[in-house]
């Protein structure tokens, strides 16, 4: 069923925080709230003026995609804008990207590390996407563009991590500093729509990436990556089902209760299947891919952690056609059987799913726990959703029993 259309209203301020007014409610062609490029375009269209968007302010839906939206954008001017009644508050969690003034600096930082390299800009830069989790502008050069991220501080050690990872199929970190990345622009397109063969590849690429990674988890801790281990998931996950746990059915939360009080006996059923801790993306999805055929780079590294490999299947089932998913399961499984002597990858695949489950529904969580209001229903149903998912993996697992 096609997403409901997104309806857009942009609150306007100057660079130094000054409120302009607002400008009239306008469609947009995508409904996807972090898309702000279409936004962009909507405001030069319908209404003659260059905007910088900065952020959620409000919604009518409860979670995205679609509805009626309404963003703070800046204006480098006073222009002609609707009298606007609201407050614009200050969030101790809110991101420089999203405050006036923050894509300004973000840019000129983008082009003091161009100019070290004696790359030069050919046009103005491109708002692709800013939410919670990232900003995005292309910046076109002479010899074609390059990205401009800016993620927040509990993402920060993506480009630290791009940078170790140079040489992998991986994106070309140009510059980095904190939450700020500069990466070479890759040719293709995003995979969303990736064929069978393609998400082949995609899980090869991984696990072979994830293999080599294989006894080095001190060294990815030391660039800051998060753990996500045995000992420090459970304790993720025992408290978030304490803290949560009350508003689900008392069956399911019954389940989850007994589900942490036996974690540690899970865990050592897990490690006794064979496969080591390594380097785990945590967000591995087809729409995480750029490329064209088998020219595959694996992008968006902010979630990545620490943890047990088979985390990545989660993510990447969820956008697989049912019909497809045994056939691709299969094949992941058989790599890792094939890297790993004497494991068991088909067991720890299934002692490790409802703590996968478990696991986003903490990093969903987090994200919340570390983001200003405004922007919570872009993840508002996620904690629950994922235990709720869990739960239902335990019971699956009770029934077979």
């Amino acid at each position: 069923m096609a997403p409901p259309e997104r309806t857009v209203r942009l609150v306007l301020v100057t660079p130094d925080g000054a409120v302009v007014g607002a400008l009239p409610a306008m469609a947009v062609s995508t409904p996807w709230w972090q898309d702000i490029g279409p936004v962009v375009e909507a405001a030069r269209t319908h209404h003659g003026i260059a905007v910088t968007i900065l952020r959620l302010l409000e919604a009518k839906h409860e979670q995205p995609p679609g509805g009626e939206v309404t963003y703070l954008a800046q204006v480098e001017a006073q222009v002609a804008a609707e009298p606007w009644s609201g407050a614009l508050d200050d969030q101790l969690l809110r991101h420089p990207y999203a405050e006036p003034g923050g894509p300004s600096a973000d840019l000129a930082w983008a082009e003091g590390v161009l100019a070290e390299r004696g790359i030069r800009l050919s046009g103005p830069p491109t708002q692709v996407r800013t939410w919670n989790l990232s900003s995005l502008c292309r910046l076109p050069v002479e010899d074609g563009a390059v990205w401009l991220k800016v993620v927040p501080p509990f993402f920060a050690h993506e480009g630290d991590l791009l940078a170790r990872l140079a040489g992998e199929r991986v994106p070309r970190v140009l510059g980095h500093d904190g939450g700020r990345m500069l990466m070479a622009e890759i040719p293709g397109e995003d995979l969303y729509d990736a064929t069978p063969e393609q998400w082949r590849a995609m899980v090869s690429l991984l696990v072979d990436l994830q293999n080599r990674w294989i006894g080095r988890a001190a060294e990815l801790i030391a660039l800051g990556l998060p753990d996500w281990r045995a000992a420090p998931s459970s304790s993720a996950i025992g408290a978030l089902v304490a803290r949560i746990g009350d508003g689900m059915d008392p069956r399911a939360r019954s389940a989850l209760d007994a589900f942490v009080a036996d974690l540690p006996d899970r865990w050592a059923k897990i490690a006794a299947c064979g496969l080591p801790d390594t380097l785990v993306h945590s967000d591995f999805a087809p729409g995480n891919f750029r490329g064209e055929g088998f020219t595959l780079t694996l992008i968006d590294w902010g979630d990545s952690g620490v943890g047990h490999p088979l985390f990545d299947q989660i993510a990447f089932f969820d956008r697989i056609p049912a019909a497809a998913m045994a056939a691709l399961r299969d094949h992941w499984l058989m790599l890792w059987g094939g890297a790993i002597p004497d494991c068991d990858p088909v067991r720890a695949a299934a002692l490790i799913a409802p703590i996968a489950a478990a696991r986003k529904a903490a990093i969903y969580q987090g994200f919340l726990d570390h983001i200003e209001p405004a922007e919570h229903p872009y993840h508002r149903a996620d904690p629950m959703d994922f235990l709720g998912r869990a739960a239902a993996l335990l019971e699956a697992e009770r029934a077979a029993d």
